[in-house]
């Protein structure tokens, strides 16, 4: 009916509104481009490509398939990898790709555990379950937020798993994956890294290169470090031939028929553009990051690794056990349009995941619109009044929206200058 298109419209409109007055920090959102926004909304969207470019069960693909090997070129250059594969519509169903092609029932996968940082797709509740496998977790050092290096070298030689998994959603250090690189090759077992959280990063080579340390295949969603749209990519060196094949036919028709094409088109030009500006752009990112972790530290919070910087990526980790916890904490930040979200930290029971002891934080949308490090020290005063000093969220909430009147256009891309919430409304008119 078409009061509930308006309401729905209506909703939409103040959610725009909500988020142009808002600090956004979850570290696993980004804002897309405005040329790669256009993406979305064109033909493309509406349309059907099962299989491969030049092998489709559907006609009508002739131009879908010149941006889908364009797309696939840029991501293999991007992050020098030998195959790519820009169908998966998430960085779960690419994570589940590799579980049809590596695992199943009679496999044996070790991973980071999810209260330590893994994503949920690596649990048994989440996709690796799903492949009727129960991951054996490494033994994690929870005061550098990192791997315990030698307990894992001896774990995995004692296991010897089908599949090593690694990387986290709580990321804030390079996984030591040089450090083990020996002993993937001694077990040889197929060597995975989800780089969901640090793709950008790793494209703008400021983080590190799994796939030159030891890394098989690495997976990710395209839209947190990397600020495409929501989508999914598979990188890998394959070790056989009969591994590639295993991959391709995995995501299709393993886990997937069409491959959201406007979002693959999408992916295409967020690719494009981080050939330009990644580099630059990841520099900031952690720069930020180091940035509002020290700020806070200095304001009395609990940040995770101040003897390491606090972060060398994106995010960084607080607990906030002294201030109530991570779900009263961000539920106060929020009523102040500070935008996080509550986290496991490696102490919690994942029992707890609606109650934990910390906050996570992500730099890469404050830095895409704009912010450099001075500003991640009013970021950081605006939270230290709501948790710390308990001052009335209402109150604080006017001063962030003052702060985020300077802080609306959308940088490192090549189109800049005109607000995420107004574009919207242009090209909806």
């Amino acid at each position: 009916m078409k009061e509930d298109v308006r309401f729905i419209y209506e909703q939409v409109d103040k959610h725009h509104e909500w988020f142009s007055k808002s600090i956004p920090m979850i570290a696993s959102e980004n804002i897309i481009s405005p040329l790669a926004r256009e993406m979305l909304i064109s033909d493309f969207h509406d349309r059907y490509a099962e299989g491969a470019p030049g092998e489709r069960y559907y006609q009508g693909n002739i131009y879908v398939d010149e941006v889908e090997i364009r797309t696939e070129k840029l991501a293999k250059k991007l992050f020098d990898a030998d195959y790519a594969d820009v169908r998966p519509i998430s960085g779960t169903v690419a994570n589940m790709a590799v579980l049809m092609a590596f695992g199943g029932p009679d496999k044996k996968i070790t991973s980071v555990d999810v209260s330590s940082g893994a994503h949920i797709s690596s649990a048994p509740f989440g996709a690796v379950g799903l492949r009727g496998m129960s991951p054996i977790t490494y033994p994690f050092n929870v005061d550098d937020m990192n791997l315990d290096v030698d307990g894992t070298r001896k774990m995995i030689l004692e296991e010897k798993p089908d599949i090593a998994l690694f990387g986290q959603s709580v990321f804030l250090f390079p996984t030591p994956l040089k450090e083990l690189e020996d002993v993937f090759q001694e077990v040889g077992c197929h060597v995975w890294y989800d780089g969901a959280h640090v793709l950008g990063l790793i494209a703008g080579g400021e983080f590190q290169d799994p796939l030159k340390e030891g890394v098989e295949v690495m997976t990710g969603s395209t839209h947190k470090t990397l600020p495409g749209p929501q989508h999914g990519m598979l990188l890998a060196n394959p070790s056989s031939d009969e591994a590639r094949d295993k991959l391709f036919w995995s995501v299709f028709p393993g886990v997937l028929s069409n491959h959201h094409l406007h979002a693959m088109a999408a992916l295409g030009v967020s690719l494009a553009e981080h050939m330009d500006f990644g580099k630059e752009y990841a520099k900031q990112i952690i720069k930020n990051a180091k940035a509002l972790g020290q700020a806070l530290y200095e304001r009395g919070f609990d940040v995770m690794c101040s003897h390491k910087g606090f972060t060398a990526s994106h995010t960084i980790a607080m607990d906030v056990r002294e201030y109530g916890g991570g779900e009263t904490s961000v539920e106060a930040m929020e009523e102040a349009n500070m935008i996080a979200n509550k986290n496991l930290m490696p102490w919690d029971d994942v029992d707890s995941a609606q109650e934990p002891s910390g906050i996570r934080l992500g730099s890469q949308e404050l830095t895409r619109l704009g912010m450099k490090e001075s500003h991640m020290d009013e970021v950081a005063e605006f939270i230290k009044r709501v948790i710390i000093e308990d001052e009335d969220p209402k109150k604080v909430k006017q001063d962030v929206e003052e702060f985020r009147e300077d802080f609306q256009g959308i940088h490192y891309c090549y189109k800049e200058g005109m607000p995420a919430h107004k574009r919207f409304k242009f090209l909806n008119k």
